[in-house]
């Protein structure tokens, strides 16, 4: 999605558009091509040098941010969302599906980890799939707390040398086939840790060593922190997150400018602003939901 296609999706969704009960989900199709979706995973053995990825049993889905999708809630306007973002990286058109996809939002509170951790609930929920978020934002790190997970440690004992073992920092959600890897406690310097080589080499290990896997990183704020550029370097793919009538268009076509173009998949419109007879015929419900903050 080139930075002239991210500009068009912003005159869409700023073109007085009905919002109806789902985010504004715009992609490339010319980007993308027909995948089959009963195709079997390929099961591939961990060579010694990749880890072995076994969750520690930590998460219960009762744990769980209520704002948060679960298995549950298959026929919500919210699931449905999820479900075409899920088809556009899964089974791209013109190119070969991701392995690894940041998500990225110009600003704080945006919606990028709540936008991370319903995405890998939802490919979690596909047939044959399986998702590993990773929080990177070592600032403010989040994803852990919408799971409803009290971990010390996290991707931070990794990056520092404390824990080799990186299957111990892997832990279960509560739903099959969906792990988190949180961050740990914030870091002095977390921009020389995310540059760091031994970040690059777990990236790489973890996306080309499962090929069943999605690997999620949520990303620091563009405008918040250098980490985010790094990050993009790392990252097959990028989904942009804006939220609705937050973060300026020059900010957002800088951030595609930065990152690269070439790497977006997709713009999602987060928290749109409904007009009063809207809200009073609809009454509280998903737009509500969606209109609350997250960072």
């Amino acid at each position: 999605m080139a930075v002239g296609k991210v500009s068009r999706a912003l005159n869409k969704a700023e073109s007085g558009f009905t919002p109806d009960d789902s985010p504004l989900l715009t992609s490339d199709n010319e980007d993308a091509v027909s995948v089959s979706v009963t195709a079997e995973p390929i099961e591939r053995k961990s060579p010694a040098s990749e880890p072995a990825l076994h969750p520690q049993p930590a998460g219960s889905i009762e744990n769980w941010d209520e704002r948060l999708l679960s298995a549950t809630e298959s026929l919500s306007g919210i699931a449905e969302s999820f479900r075409k973002l899920r088809t556009l990286i899964l089974h791209p058109e013109n190119d070969k599906p991701a392995r690894s996809i940041m998500i990225l939002s110009a600003e704080p509170q945006e919606g990028k980890s709540f936008v991370c951790a319903n995405l890998g609930v939802s490919i979690a929920n596909d047939v044959g799939r399986k998702a590993l978020l990773i929080d990177c934002d070592l600032r403010r790190p989040t994803l852990h707390n919408l799971f409803g997970l009290k971990c010390a440690k996290g991707l931070v004992d990794h990056l520092k040398g404390r824990e080799e073992d990186v299957s111990s920092l892997i832990f279960a959600t509560g739903l099959p086939n969906l792990s988190i890897m949180p961050a740990g406690l914030p870091p002095d310097n977390p921009s020389e840790l995310i540059s760091s080589k031994r970040m690059s080499r777990l990236i790489k290990e973890l996306t080309n060593g499962y090929d069943d896997r999605l690997i999620l990183l949520d990303s620091p704020p563009f405008q918040a922190a250098s980490e985010a550029v790094i990050l993009s370097q790392l990252a097959e793919k990028i989904i942009l997150v804006v939220r609705w009538g937050k973060a300026g268009r020059e900010v957002i076509k800088k951030m595609a400018e930065t990152v690269g173009p070439g790497k977006i998949v997709g713009v999602v419109f987060n928290a749109f602003e409904m007009n009063i007879l809207d809200k009073k015929m609809q009454g509280v419900g998903y737009h509500n939901y969606y209109s609350e903050s997250y960072y």
